[in-house]
């Protein structure tokens, strides 16, 4: 983030500490305004109902200040500023992206675009504002425009360099119809763009609300505290996972789609004494696998490593935000171009989710590896594209596209379960009122996939079951699971958590067993789709998880009488635990190994 000042050089505070935290919960409560604008307007579902948006506030220099939770975001304004200098911006300008390579994976998929104003007050610059929203069809080979097919980025959709949208209040309608043209549900685009400028103008408005409230000088320096107690409080925690030297972790996904896989991504983290005296933080993840032919490539911002890192170790901090302070807080991200996470153009990136949960994990086993306590790892949320036509009242043969996100389960925490049925942060569940409502299918089955969840002291996050009967007179089904040849690992005696799998027809003549990222498999009114998404890894050993815990998994539904016997030593009979068969179950204590794939191992 070369715009940024340097954190150590700000001046003597301006801005009080009540002060400062008033300002903090106002510029947060104008992001969660933001938020919940584009949720009450937005018209596409992944919008509306799963959540999959984000806003943020930076100070003057287009430093992000406040963010939402996600672990993703890259440097957002400088893509902007490379185009347009910062001092030519004017009040009511409106700048948006979606360009992958042109915002060096500032944005990492085409379905995203990001809008971008500048705020003004008495004629001086004093913040931006950014919104940010996947859009369900910008073009592209298949609806949705995602697709494991894909093999370079133009089959996924059209591509917006940093454009300006808005002029000093005058918008370029011209840019708009050719952005909606290009989709095929162009009425969804346009009110998605509609709902995505709307939350830009209300952030804006409070930002000036809030340099009228509290004076611009204020703001500015609140700000830049904000940012420095981030940067400090990253560094000082990664001084005490870190030890001197290089740390190294490797984790795995399966494919892409098109015969090619696995792909390793090896990171390392280097604490090491600079020129100066001063310790530095290096993330590198130059020996990473090349980039794949699929669209499993991930172009990771410089950014995104110290975001990742830094969200893990605001944890359990009050009064902390997220911000750019985790950024900051490494001296170096080393990159390997025309590898998995800094492909070359122009490689397809429309699946890079399955690369980017795995980032995650790997940065767990980081932290882990060097002593720390972060969670065992998760497994990748699935994607199912379900599009195809049915026949409306009228008679009319209607398009549909279906694309449904779901929850898996998360890693299990040195001091709690995995979390379950999660997708993404606070993404949620399509509800099956909302599905079945919208779509040409109905729900047979939603629950938790029993035994998913990986064993351990503290039971890794179980995934999910859905099982759709086909209502349209056709449809093509693409899907997107990772995890089933690596599946999530298990941490300090825990185990793995268990993979997805997708069957069509299933325990009928017409049983298909889908691949885990394929697409084109035509479907007709009355098939069955049956999706069981994985688990997360456990943490600990499984024996001692304690009686009481493995009895109410049983009865919850979410781990068997036979796994509760065979993983956990612990006999389930009716709806109590037989303690003597558990006790001679237990008295043989199986040995573990630091981590758990399939087996136990001492790496992986």
């Amino acid at each position: 983030m070369s715009h940024a000042i340097e954190p150590d050089t700000l001046s003597a505070p301006v801005c009080d500490p009540i002060t400062l935290e008033i300002i903090q919960g106002a510029i947060q409560a104008a992001q969660s305004e933001m938020e919940a604008l584009i949720e009450r307007t937005a018209i596409s579902a992944f919008i509306r109902e799963k959540k999959d948006f984000y806003t943020a506030i930076f100070d003057r220099d287009g430093v992000m200040a406040v963010g939402s939770m996600v672990p993703i975001f890259g440097d957002i304004t400088t893509p902007v500023f490379e185009h347009f200098p910062i001092e030519t911006m004017r009040e009511g300008d409106l700048y948006w992206y979606n360009d992958c390579y042109g915002s060096y994976g500032a944005v990492s998929h085409s379905n995203d675009q990001v809008l971008l104003a500048p705020v003004f007050h008495n004629g001086h610059r004093v913040a931006f504002v950014m919104s940010w929203a996947h859009f369900a069809d910008i073009g592209g080979m298949r609806p949705g425009s995602i697709s494991p097919d894909a093999t370079e980025i133009w089959q996924e959709g059209i591509i917006i360099p940093p454009t300006k949208l808005i002029d000093a209040g005058e918008v370029n309608e011209s840019t708009l119809a050719i952005f909606h043209r290009n989709s095929r549900y162009p009425a969804q685009s346009e009110g998605d763009m509609s709902a995505l400028m709307a939350s830009v103008r209300l952030g804006v408005q409070r930002m000036v609300e809030a340099s009228e409230r509290f004076r611009a000088e204020v703001l500015e320096d609140a700000l830049a505290q904000l940012l420095e107690r981030t940067r400090r409080l990253v560094r000082r925690r990664l001084a005490e996972t870190f030890d001197y030297g290089t740390h190294r972790f490797t984790d795995a996904i399966d494919s892409d789609g098109h015969g090619n896989g696995p792909f390793h991504l090896r990171f390392s983290i280097i604490r090491e004494k600079g020129p100066d005296g001063n310790d530095r933080f290096i993330f590198d993840a130059t020996e990473t696998d090349d980039q794949a032919p699929g669209p499993v490539n991930l172009l990771m911002n410089r950014s995104i490593p110290g975001m990742a890192l830094g969200l893990f170790y605001l944890g359990g901090e009050p009064g902390q935000v997220c911000n750019a302070g985790g950024p900051l807080a490494l001296d170096e991200v080393r990159l390997r171009e025309g590898s998995l996470v800094k492909p070359t153009w122009p490689a397809p990136l429309g699946m890079r989710g399955l690369t980017m949960m795995r980032v995650l994990a790997t940065l767990n086993g980081l932290v882990n590896a060097a002593g720390g306590q972060a969670p065992a790892a998760q497994a990748a949320y699935v994607v199912a594209l379900i599009r195809g036509s049915y026949t409306a009242e009228d008679g009319a043969a209607t398009p549909f596209l279906l694309a449904d996100g779901i929850g898996v389960g998360y890693g299990a925490r040195a001091f709690a379960d995995g979390m379950d049925a999660v997708y993404f942060v606070a993404q949620e569940n399509y509800p099956i009122e909302f599905t079945e409502l919208g779509y040409p299918v109905s729900f047979r089955t939603y629950g938790m996939v029993i035994d998913s969840g990986g064993p351990g002291a503290f039971r890794g996050g179980t995934g999910i079951l859905r099982e759709y009967e086909i209502l349209a007179d056709s449809a093509m089904l693409g899907i997107r699971i990772d995890g089933v040849e690596n599946p999530p690992w298990g941490i300090k005696g825990g185990k793995s958590g268990l993979p997805g799998r997708i069957v069509v027809n299933p325990g009928t003549p017409e049983e298909q067993v889908l691949l885990p990222l394929s697409d084109g498999t035509m479907l007709k009114k009355g098939d069955v789709v049956r999706i069981e998404t994985g688990g997360g890894g456990g943490y600990g050993h499984p024996f001692d998880r304690p009686t009481a815990k493995v009895l109410e998994d049983v009865l919850a539904g979410v781990v068997s009488e036979e796994a509760a016997a065979r993983e956990y030593g612990v006999a389930v009979t009716g709806r109590s635990v037989d303690d003597a068969q558990t006790a001679i179950l237990r008295a043989t204590r199986p040995d573990v190994k630091p981590f758990h794939r399939k087996e136990y191992l001492d790496v992986l």
